[in-house]
């Protein structure tokens, strides 16, 4: 019987370990890197988001808005 795990445990699983240096290698490989790698920043991210209190949630979400507004639909990359 095949072992079946969803992608949040694959990515866990995939991360779990790493040296703080393992982390950082995985995350800015991950940026701008193929769309593939897109669900595993966003695991990373609902990890690091539980775990702050509401004032840092509310400064995340300031500086996704400023960046936002900087941008226009099909200019991602700016």
């Amino acid at each position: 019987m095949p072992v079946t795990i969803d992608l949040r445990q694959a990515i866990v699983h995939k991360i779990h370990g790493q040296t703080e240096e393992g982390l950082r290698e995985v995350i800015e490989n991950s940026i701008d890197g193929p769309e593939a790698a897109l669900p595993g920043l966003g695991v990373v991210f609902e990890m690091i988001w539980k775990d702050l209190d509401s004032a840092k949630q509310d400064r995340v979400l300031s500086m996704l808005h400023r960046h936002l507004e900087k941008l226009t639909p099909g200019s991602i990359t700016s």
